[in-house]
């Protein structure tokens, strides 16, 4: 047994000798492969037979009854598992003595979670740009996914997962910030893709993947990340993106080119497509631009806009399940949109709530047509769990400073 045991446990469980292989793909024997986690990744610490227990025979499971029996059992499962990488290795892999089991630290072993860890505390370290871009570039090529995945609810396991997804972060931060520096903004999309597949709902990672976009003047494709963030925050946290990443988004869609285009050409790109009906429905950095735009004007015009707050949620103010409170939503954007003026704005802007921009429109006017919409929702949608709450305030004029 001098052949070096190849263990992986980033991304999914393996253990690999000489080309034979074991891996933890069926779903099969989980405890045995629980128990094998444990045993390799404390193998350098004191394994008791209380800890043994604790992990393998909880109380209220099966094998609480007789602990001893079960984990004897478990072990020479793990025993025959490790003798498909040779005949003998289950025994020389964990030993047995005075009654406790350890696994076998003569056998040498390479462990992706340690190599992943020196990595990136190596390149830490390193004072020279090019060396330490290397260095995180190998840690990232090491890191499939995140710690044991089939095992992440373990107690044991779970600390251990996020010391090593969040340095997974940083160093993907720092490899970013290296490859932008050189223009390498190929490389530096790509690596955002792959890090958003691990950690989805990371709003620095979407900026950085939108500015890689734009400097290889796929606008096109920096506009479409800037709206499945905005779609994932939104229908996840109820949350807006941020400032920057608006800024990034008006910047993709900003045209660019040296060629003069004619005022006809300008026109025709700005005009709505043919046959729109009912409000704009518009995204809420957009509503907000909007508003701003109207409470400069009204100082000057002196016309009335209110603005109106539709709220739902269940009968007697309870919380709606998330999917009724989404179809529920999906229902009154229908309802909302042909039931105003081509004139009237609306977003929405939390998860359970929509904002109209009513122009021209006086408080008990904009009070009417919030109830004609709750009337209309209701008659559509009779068995709707959801009930509609409104409020109206005027728009208040934005007065220049003197």
């Amino acid at each position: 047994m001098s052949d070096i045991l190849t263990v992986k446990m980033l991304g999914g469980f393996s253990i690999e000798r000489n080309g034979n292989r074991v891996d933890d793909h069926s779903n099969r024997m989980r405890k045995v492969w629980l128990l094998l986690a444990y045993l390799i990744y404390s193998r350098n610490s004191r394994v008791t037979q209380d800890s043994l227990i604790s992990l393998l025979c909880g109380s209220g499971s099966d094998d609480a009854a007789d602990p001893s029996g079960r984990i004897k059992a478990m072990f020479y499962r793990a025993r025959t598992m490790l003798n498909q990488l040779d005949a003998d290795a289950g025994h020389q892999l964990i030993r047995h003595k005075g009654g406790s089991y350890s696994w076998n630290t003569d056998v040498p072993l390479w462990l992706d979670v340690e190599e992943f860890d020196r990595l990136c505390s190596t390149a830490a370290e390193t004072a020279d740009d090019t060396l330490r871009l290397e260095l995180y570039e190998q840690a990232l090529s090491i890191y499939g996914g995140d710690f044991l995945p089939k095992l992440a609810t373990e107690p044991w396991v779970m600390p251990i997962n996020t010391y090593y997804h969040q340095m997974y972060l940083s160093a993907v931060q720092q490899t970013l910030n290296l490859l932008e520096k050189l223009d390498r903004w190929t490389d530096a999309a790509a690596l955002c893709e792959q890090a958003l597949s691990i950690e989805p709902y990371s709003e620095d990672l979407y900026q950085h993947l939108m500015r890689s976009r734009i400097a290889l003047d796929d606008r096109a494709g920096a506009l479409t990340a800037y709206e499945e963030m905005s779609e994932l925050l939104f229908s996840n946290f109820g949350v807006m993106p941020s400032e920057e990443s608006r800024q990034l988004y008006r910047d993709a869609a900003r045209e660019t080119g040296g060629a003069t285009v004619p005022a006809g050409t300008v026109r025709e790109m700005l005009k709505e497509p043919a046959g729109a009906k009912g409000a704009m429905l518009c995204e809420y950095d957009f509503f907000k631009l909007l508003y701003q735009v109207q409470a400069r004007s009204i100082v000057r015009s002196g016309d009335t806009v209110h603005i109106a707050l539709l709220s739902l949620h269940g009968y007697g103010k309870k919380e709606l399940a998330r999917r009724s409170l989404d179809t529920a939503m999906d229902n009154l954007q229908d309802t909302i949109i042909h039931s105003l003026r081509q004139g009237d704005i609306v977003t929405k802007c939390s998860v359970s709530q929509f904002i109209i921009m009513l122009p021209q429109a006086n408080y008990e006017n904009s009070c009417t047509v919030c109830r004609r919409i709750i009337r209309a929702f209701g008659r559509q949608y009779p068995h709707s769990p959801a009930s509609i709450q409104f409020s109206v305030q005027p728009l208040e004029p934005t007065v220049p400073v003197p």
